[in-house]
C-alpha cells in the first residue's frame, strides 16, 4: 500500500505555475516535441448535456474505453487547485490524459461521461467526502475505476480500505511516488529509480532530467535552459509563500540576508550558483504539509512536529534532480535547521559536519524571523534582535558566523530596514 500525498492551499500558485509551465513547454517541445503529446489525438466524441459538459475541461476527450490511443485517463479529485495542477503537470508529462474536479459532486458528472481509468481522491473533500465517493465508484465493479486515496492521518487507512480503496497516499508524498503507485495498481511495471517523500514540485524534477540532457548537446540553448530553470525555481518559492500567508515573502527576504552573509563569512561560497537557490527554496518541503498545520497559530503537538521535522528531507529529495540545484545549495536545503550543539534535525549534526552554507542560512532565517511581524507578537527591535543571535553563538549558531554577522552588522541592519521598507 503506497504512501500519501499533501493538500497544498497556495493563492497565486495557479498563475505562478502557468507562467512558467509555458516557458518549460517551449523549451522542451523546441527540442523533443512535446507538443503534440498532450490532448491531441483525434477520438470519437460523444454529445454530453450541458450539464455535464460544464464540468469538463474544454478539449476534453470523451469517449467509451477508458484508455484511449494507450494513454491511461486520470481524474484528480481536490478542492486545493494548486495540487491539481502540479499533479496535472506531472500525469502529462508522462504521457497521461487528466482531467480534474474540486468536489465529489463534479468529478461524478466527468465520470459519467469520461470513464477514468484511475482516479486521484482526497479524503477530504467539500460535500461528499473521499471515502463515501470511493463507496460509491466502487458499486459497479465492471466499471470502477482504479481509486487511490489522499489522507494525512493513519486513522482512515481501516475505513478507506472498507470503501475499497486500491491504494492510500499518506502524506507528506511526491509526485513520483504517485506514479510509482499507479503503475503498480494498473500493472504498467515503470522502473522508477526515485521513491522521494512531497512535493512539491517533481514536474520540475521530470522535467530537469530531459533539460539536463540537452544542456550539453546544444551549447547554444544553454542561456535558454537555465532561464527555464531559474522560471521555475523562482515561481515555486513564490507557491512555497503563498502557501503560508503567515511568513509574507520570508523567503526572499532571507535569501538576501543570507547571500549578504555569505560574503561576509566565505566570498568562495558564492562561487557555487546554486547557493542562491538553495537558499531561495530551503523550505520547500513544506509544500507538501497540510496547511491547517503549516499555518497552526500556537504550538505544534508531537505529531506535528514530527511532520514538520520532515521537510528538509522531503525537499532535499524533491530538488535531487534539479540541476541547477546540485552543490551547497542542496545541502542548504537538507540541512538548515541544524544546531551548532548537534540538536538541530534531520541529521542532528554538529559544529564543522553543518554544511558552510546551511550555518550561514541558519543565522539569516533566525534574524528574518525575529525582525518580521507576525500576527501573534510584533517583529523585535533590532538591537533585541542582534543581542539573541550573539547570545546563541556556540549553542544555535557557528561563533564563526556569528562574528561575521557582527562585522556586517550594519549593512545588515541597512538591508533590513530597505526590504521591510518597500514590503519585501
Amino acid at each position: 500500500m503506497g504512501e500519501v500525498f499533501a493538500a497544498a492551499g497556495w493563492v497565486s500558485w495557479l498563475l505562478l505555475v502557468a507562467s512558467v509551465w509555458l516557458g518549460l513547454a517551449a523549451v522542451v517541445t523546441f527540442f523533443l516535441g512535446r507538443a503534440t503529446r498532450v490532448l491531441q489525438k483525434d477520438e470519437r466524441r460523444l454529445q454530453v448535456p450541458r450539464a455535464a459538459a460544464k464540468t469538463l475541461r474544454p478539449g476534453t476527450q470523451i469517449g467509451a474505453d477508458p484508455d484511449v490511443g494507450g494513454r491511461r485517463r486520470i481524474l484528480i479529485v481536490d478542492d486545493d487547485s494548486a495540487l491539481r495542477l502540479l499533479l496535472r503537470t506531472t500525469f502529462a508529462a508522462d504521457e497521461f490524459a487528466v482531467e480534474e474536479a474540486d468536489s465529489a459532486e463534479t468529478a461524478a458528472g466527468i465520470v459519467r461521461f469520461w470513464r477514468p481509468s484511475v482516479v486521484i481522491l482526497d479524503i477530504n473533500l467539500p460535500g461528499t467526502d473521499g471515502i463515501a465517493y470511493c463507496r460509491q465508484l466502487k458499486r459497479d465493479p465492471e466499471r470502477a475505476p482504479i481509486v487511490v486515496l489522499l489522507t494525512g492521518a493513519d486513522s482512515v487507512d481501516r475505513g478507506a480500505e472498507a470503501a475499497g480503496a486500491d491504494g492510500i497516499l499518506r502524506k507528506p508524498f511526491s509526485p513520483l511516488e504517485l506514479l510509482g503507485t499507479i503503475d503498480r495498481l494498473t500493472g504498467a511495471g515503470r522502473q522508477l529509480s526515485v521513491e522521494a517523500p512531497k512535493s512539491d514540485d517533481e514536474q520540475i524534477v521530470l522535467y530537469a532530467r530531459d533539460l539536463a540532457r540537452l544542456v550539453d548537446v546544444e551549447r547554444g540553448q544553454r542561456r535558454l535552459l537555465q532561464h527555464a530553470y531559474r522560471q521555475t525555481v523562482t515561481a515555486l518559492a513564490d507557491a512555497l509563500e503563498a502557501k503560508n500567508p503567515l511568513t509574507g515573502l520570508h523567503a526572499l527576504r532571507v535569501q538576501r540576508y543570507a547571500l549578504e552573509l555569505t560574503e561576509a563569512v566565505d566570498r568562495r561560497l558564492l562561487d557555487d550558483p546554486s547557493l542562491e537557490y538553495g537558499f531561495l527554496l530551503h523550505d520547500v518541503g513544506k509544500i507538501g504539509i497540510p496547511d491547517e498545520i503549516v499555518n497552526k497559530p500556537g504550538p505544534l503537538d508531537k505529531d506535528e512536529l514530527r511532520v514538520v521535522q520532515r521537510h528538509p528531507l522531503v525537499g532535499a529529495e524533491m530538488l535531487s534532480g534539479v540541476v541547477l540545484l546540485q552543490g551547497e545549495g542542496l545541502r542548504v536545503v537538507r540541512s538548515h535547521h541544524e544546531r551548532w550543539d548537534g540538536a538541530g534535525y534531520p541529521d542532528r549534526l554538529a559544529e564543522a559536519d553543518i554544511p558552510l552554507g546551511a550555518r550561514v542560512f541558519a543565522v539569516a532565517d533566525a534574524l528574518d524571523a525575529m525582525t518580521s511581524d507576525r500576527p501573534y507578537r510584533r517583529a523585535l527591535p533590532w538591537d533585541r534582535a542582534v543581542e539573541e543571535i550573539v547570545t546563541q553563538a556556540g549553542r544555535h549558531f557557528d561563533p564563526g558566523v556569528v562574528a561575521a554577522f557582527a562585522r556586517r552588522e550594519g549593512r545588515m541592519h541597512q538591508l533590513c530596514d530597505l526590504q521591510h521598507a518597500v514590503g519585501v
